[in-house]
C-alpha cells in the first residue's frame, strides 16, 4: 500500500530535505522513524527538495509499505520517534499511482523578510533580514514582470539538476506588514535556489539600486551573473502543494502567517 504524509519542519535543524551520508537530512530523520513503525526499511519521496535552512509548513511525501497500521500510528507513532524540529501533520492511504513529486501540479512558497536596522533576535533563523528601507511599489512592479512561463536561467543555481529552466510562475505577490515584507510565490515547479535568487533581486529593486524594469531585462538575459546574489534561506517556507482532487488528499496548503 502507499501512504501519503504532510510534514512540517524547521529547516535550520537539518542540512536540507535530501538524505545525506551523515544522516543530517529531513529524509534521514523521517525514514529512521518510519522504519521503527513499519518494521522494514522505507524510502520516502517528497514533492520538493528544500535546501538547508529552508522550512516547510506543508511538505507532502509518500512511501510504500506492506505493514498495516492505522493512520494514527503514522502520525502520533512516528512523531514520537522524530526530533522536535520535524512533525507529521496527517497521513492517509492513497492509490499506488499517486506520486508526491510527479503528480504535484503547483507548489507554494512564502518568504518572510524583516526590515529594520538591527538583525532579528527572537525570529533569528525564521525570517530573512535586510537593514535598509524598501520600496514596496517598486518591488511589486518588478515582480509582476516575472509572471507567466519563462526561461528562469537567470535565477538558477549552477548545481541545479532540473531538466529544463522553463517554469510557469503563477504568483509573485509582495505585501508589507509593519517591518515585515511577505513574498508569496507559486509555480508548477521551481529551480534550485530560484526563490532566494528572486528575493535577492527584488531587494535590489526595493533599495533603489536597480529600477523595476531591470527585472525583465535580466530575466531575458538568462545569465545567472546578471542577477543579485542568492539571499538567505532563513525566511523561506514551503507552504503547500496542489494536487488533483481525484487523489483524495487532506488539505495540502498551510500558509505561514496571516496578517490582520
Amino acid at each position: 500500500m502507499r501512504i501519503a504524509l504532510a510534514l512540517e519542519y524547521d529547516g535550520a535543524e537539518f542540512c536540507g530535505w535530501q538524505s545525506q551520508a551523515s544522516g543530517c537530512g529531513v529524509q534521514d530523520a523521517l525514514e529512521k522513524a518510519l522504519l521503527q513503525v513499519a518494521t522494514h526499511p522505507v524510502r520516502v519521496h517528497a514533492a520538493g527538495r528544500t535546501d538547508a535552512g529552508v522550512h516547510a509548513k506543508s511538505q507532502i511525501v509518500h512511501f510504500d509499505t506492506e505493514t498495516v497500521r492505522p493512520n494514527t500510528a503514522w502520525v502520533r507513532g512516528v512523531n514520537a520517534l522524530l526530533p522536535a524540529a520535524l512533525r507529521v501533520l496527517w497521513a492517509c492511504e492513497v492509490s499506488d499511482e499517486f506520486h508526491a513529486r510527479f503528480n504535484a501540479e503547483r507548489r507554494y512558497y512564502q518568504y518572510l523578510l524583516q526590515v529594520r536596522e538591527s538583525a532579528p533576535a527572537i525570529m533569528a533563523g525564521k525570517v530573512g533580514w535586510y537593514h535598509r528601507p524598501l520600496d514596496l511599489a517598486a518591488m511589486r512592479e518588478a515582480a509582476a514582470m516575472l509572471l507567466g512561463e519563462h526561461d528562469f536561467s537567470t535565477f538558477r543555481a549552477a548545481e541545479c539538476q532540473a531538466k529544463s529552466p522553463v517554469k510557469h510562475l503563477q504568483q509573485a505577490d509582495i505585501t508589507q506588514h509593519g517591518e515585515f515584507f511577505l513574498f508569496e510565490f507559486s509555480a508548477n515547479a521551481f529551480l534550485h535556489h530560484m526563490i532566494r535568487n528572486l528575493v535577492g533581486s527584488l531587494i535590489y529593486v526595493g533599495n533603489g539600486e536597480q529600477p523595476p524594469d531591470w527585472m525583465a531585462k535580466i530575466l531575458e538575459h538568462r545569465n545567472r551573473t546578471h542577477a543579485a546574489p542568492t539571499f538567505s534561506p532563513d525566511g523561506l517556507y514551503l507552504t503547500g502543494v496542489h494536487y488533483d482532487a481525484k487523489w483524495g488528499l487532506p488539505e495540502c496548503q498551510r500558509k505561514l502567517i496571516v496578517f490582520e
